[in-house]
């Protein structure tokens, strides 16, 4: 089968000839033919193939004539995050290349007034996160009663992400008659019941079991042992397994995820330290538009190596990704297959590994009951184990060497420096102390002790950062002058 059977008009079936693609994916020969018909969709299907093109194919189509009017987008698709909702946008660019649509992103961490007047202007398609659109539906520059096709992706993280609540006040706000297309990875009972209430005699496509991971990639657990039950050099070895699994595999572009953002700066320092100058990392705190930088580097290959928190492990689309480095092991087992899900892609092969302690057992068994499969297991012996050895002893011996370098730099003085210093020396043994001066009667009586003192002109700060006015002491001198102690 080829896009020409699916009903598609010339020129997306030109714009699809020149993004390089010919065979539709199980998913989208499914889903297209019934959008098209303007039927209610209930897609499931594992990450990595195509439910975005499924449904930005066929609204291509349908909203190729018409007109939208200010600030009543015709379509809308709600993305859990910024991320997606920009690789949506991206689809339609490549696309929609023949056709004279307008989309607009509506998402966080990006310029508000900006948005508001790509709104006023007139959208085709509105793509968004539900937390930005019920900020500027509430200020009243948005209607949403013009809104022929609602598209809900990724509804299983929209519910992991408390996004659903939003989610049903945004669809009451829609007009009855309309088009909805709910996709998902998985098909939990929450969505199940979401999607009755939503949807009006869907169609049901499920080209895969729910929770599985493509055939193409394959998975191994590697097992560290012997750290020893502290955090700090259970950390300190897994680091070092990475390290030794990353020359080893040696990966065209991978992506590493850890399960808190702190731990991401740490990994990232850490590879940074040993070399690795293509290395990036990407977490939820960061600003958005370095965010999308540094997505954009990765996609470009200027950056090899992303390491990253489970903001990247859905929906997002790297060409030919090899590799994927799971440096703490999920605690929810259908994180797992997203992250996962990242190589692997479009029938092509990938590399899956999982660094795990023996403390994690709960959640490998987790995962296993739920792909149905058990994971290739991957002890760090003989060799293996000789290397990663060496790979924490060079880490040991570098910091050393660096702490070497700082004391032999601090220790090498100038000359000019050594004889200032020797001369202030002997003239501090042969000056004559200087006998203090003595305060007088009303400054002794006046005085207060130094420990209700904080300092001329500084001021204690309280718990919250702010200053404590009654502690700052103003003007030049402690000492009160003789002609204020008697001011009425």
């Amino acid at each position: 089968m080829s896009f020409s059977d699916l009903g598609l008009s010339d020129e997306l079936l030109n714009a699809i000839s020149d993004a390089g693609y010919t065979t539709p994916t199980p998913i989208q020969a499914q889903a297209i033919p019934y959008v098209l018909m303007g039927r209610d969709i209930l897609g499931c299907a594992q990450t990595g193939t195509g439910k975005t093109a499924s449904f930005t194919l066929p609204m291509i189509d349908i909203l190729a004539s018409g007109r939208a009017k200010a600030r009543m987008p015709r379509s809308l698709i709600l993305e859990p995050t910024r991320e997606l909702a920009a690789q949506v946008a991206d689809n339609f660019e490549i696309y929609g290349k023949y056709h004279k649509l307008n989309h607009a992103l509506l998402i966080g961490g990006e310029n508000m007034s900006e948005q508001i007047k790509r709104l006023e202007k007139g959208v085709d398609v509105l793509i968004a996160t539900p937390g930005r659109l019920m900020d500027v539906f509430d200020r009243g520059h948005l209607l949403l009663r013009d809104v022929k096709i609602l598209v809900i992706d990724e509804s299983d993280r929209m519910l992991d992400m408390g996004f659903i609540p939003d989610v049903e006040k945004i669809v009451s706000k829609l007009p009855q008659m309309r088009t909805t297309l709910l996709f998902s990875a998985t098909m939990p009972p929450e969505i199940k019941r979401l999607a009755d209430k939503f949807l009006m005699n869907p169609k049901e496509i499920t080209v895969s079991p729910p929770a599985t991971a493509a055939e193409t990639i394959k998975q191994s657990l590697v097992m560290v042992t012997g750290a020893g039950r502290d955090q700090t050099s259970i950390a300190k070895r897994k680091r070092a397994v990475l390290r030794l699994l990353i020359e080893r595999e040696k990966p065209k572009n991978a992506i590493i995820f850890c399960n808190r953002k702190r731990d991401v700066d740490v990994v990232y320092r850490s590879l940074e330290r040993h070399g690795y100058d293509t290395a990036a990392r990407l977490h939820g705190d960061m600003v958005q538009s370095v965010r999308m930088e540094t997505l954009d580097k990765f996609k470009k290959g200027v950056v090899s190596l992303l390491v990253c928190s489970d903001v990247a492990a859905r929906g997002l689309d790297i060409p030919a990704m090899s590799h994927v480095f799971n440096f703490d092991v999920p605690t929810h087992a259908d994180d797992y297959i997203h992250r996962i899900g990242r190589t692997g892609r479009a029938g092509r092969e990938g590399v899956a590994i999982t660094i795990a302690v023996p403390a994690d057992g709960k959640y490998i068994d987790g995962i296993e009951r739920l792909t149905g499969k058990k994971i290739d297991r991957e002890e760090l012996g003989g060799d293996g184990g000789a290397d990663l050895e060496r790979a924490e002893r060079g880490g040991r011996d570098r910091g050393r060497g660096r702490d070497r370098d700082r004391s032999r730099k601090s220790d090498e003085k100038p000359a000019t420096a050594n004889a200032r210093s020797d001369a202030s020396d002997k003239a501090e043994k042969t000056e004559k102390p200087e006998t203090p001066r003595q305060p007088s009667d009303d400054a002794r009586r006046d005085e207060k002790p130094r420990a209700e003192k904080s300092g001329r002109g500084r001021g204690r700060r309280d718990d919250a950062g702010e200053m404590d006015d009654k502690d700052v002491v103003f003007g030049q001198s402690d000492q009160v002058p003789d002609f204020l102690k008697n001011f009425p």
